[in-house]
């Protein structure tokens, strides 16, 4: 099979969906020889942040020397972004060569009626992929809650749970404490675990963490402080375990300090573990540390942010940023949500602080529709000018169009409309 062929013959185990669960992918693994077991791991679980986090880590293992890769889902833009080692997207024919070798085995499996999900063969293929590069450190990101989600056959070092919030209820359950015990599944006998959650979902890690001796470690608003920020960069002093870190980050938000506190605490696990990392190697990973599509300036006049904020939480800590971080004269909004999140909830958070508002949909089946958004919208009696485009194309050609030099565009609502932006703008 050419690249092309090999996507399609990925993605046509998408219309099998979500099956949680660990014995199909311990099965291809241990096909495959158990490729996650060849170099030391972190796994980062959470509702948000959890890209942040992982994308700092990785950043300052590279910058320490060693060679590392990052495992991350959903991609913004192209498959490949799923899988890169020290800053460097995967090959199309490195995704060739996986899928050659992945591929019998799953043949074997469907014959016999036991189908892997499209998340359990590419995180096998991230897996070997990690193997077959030789890498010494893999940063592997939970795609979906922790307990059952295809990455937990990992033994990390550490294991970072970012914070907990209520998210695909339908799937880990429709309390706090019932999505928080499906992410603190990822906690391993005796291993350290470091988290951001609070009140009820703390009780919950903690608890799971004393059952299994691992040593919990908490990042809360006094682990760190920003103390300075312009349109295109921020500073944090970071209250480590071992000392003060003042870091510098293009990462835009209020809420990279927890995401950096985060990072930099497994940073320090890992030195006291005997993995030599530098002070400067640290602050060098923080400053480059890239994250596309997540509070990500992609133009000035007017200014034009990306944030992929999907869910209540992230949304909020959008409108804070917002507020706080920026100067402009008009907030033009394109909004692209998923059907099945909470809508009229992150509608009713953002919408408030916009001027006009360009209700939009990305080619994903499960996209609300624009006009359907308007009707929320208008529901909520807000004084907006809201306009409804089909196409995300279309809504940020028609957001150019209108913008003024002092004027501010957010695309956001949806990993999947940030991408299909991202792609036009970039390009």
């Amino acid at each position: 099979m050419n690249y092309n062929e090999t996507i399609s013959w990925l993605y046509s185990f998408e219309k099998f969906g979500i099956k949680l669960g660990l014995d199909r992918i311990k099965f291809l693994c241990k096909k495959l020889g158990d490729p996650q077991n060849s170099y030391k791991s972190i796994h980062v679980a959470g509702t948000n942040g959890k890209g942040s986090v992982c994308k700092f880590l990785q950043s300052i293992l590279t910058a320490s020397g060693y060679k590392t890769g990052i495992y991350t889902s959903p991609h913004i833009q192209r498959f490949s972004e799923r899988f890169i080692i020290d800053n460097k997207e995967i090959s199309d024919s490195d995704v060739v060569l996986l899928v050659k070798k992945i591929k019998p085995i799953v043949d074997e499996m469907t014959k016999k009626g036991n189908i892997p999900t499209f998340f359990e063969i590419v995180t096998t293929m991230a897996f070997l992929y990690f193997k077959d590069k030789k890498v010494d450190f893999a940063v592997i990101e939970v795609g979906l809650g922790g307990r059952f989600d295809a990455t937990n056959i990992i033994v990390p070092l550490v294991s970072v749970i970012t914070n907990v919030t209520l998210e695909h209820q339908d799937i880990l359950g429709h309390k706090i404490e019932d999505i928080a015990f499906e992410k603190a599944g990822i906690i391993k006998n005796r291993i350290p675990i470091i988290t951001a959650s609070k009140d009820r979902a703390l009780f919950v890690i903690k608890k799971v963490s004393d059952e299994k001796d691992a040593p919990v470690t908490i990042i809360d608003v006094n682990s760190w402080k920003k103390i300075k920020n312009k349109v295109d960069w921020q500073e944090f002093l970071i209250n480590g375990s071992l000392k003060e870190y003042s870091v510098k980050t293009s990462l835009l938000g209020e809420h990279q300090g927890e995401n950096i506190s985060l990072a930099i605490s497994v940073t320090e696990k890992l030195q006291m573990s005997g993995v030599y990392i530098t002070d400067e190697a640290i602050a060098k990973g923080i400053e480059n540390a890239k994250n596309p599509g997540r509070m990500e300036i992609v133009d000035f006049e007017p200014l034009i942010i990306l944030d992929g904020a999907h869910n209540i939480a992230g949304i909020s800590s959008l409108k804070k940023t917002l507020e706080n971080d920026f100067v402009y004269n008009k907030l033009i909004l394109v909004l692209g949500i998923l059907s099945d999140k909470k809508v009229k909830e992150m509608l009713e958070i953002i919408i408030p602080i916009g001027n006009i508002i360009i209700t939009t949909k990305s080619q994903n089946k499960r996209a609300a529709e624009p006009t359907k958004l308007k009707e929320f919208i208008e529901k909520l009696n807000f004084k907006n000018q809201v306009v409804v485009k089909n196409d995300v194309h279309d809504a940020v050609k028609y957001a150019l169009s209108i913008a003024k030099k002092d004027d501010l565009i957010c695309i956001t609502g949806s990993l999947f409309t940030v991408g299909e932006a991202r792609y036009y703008l970039v390009k």
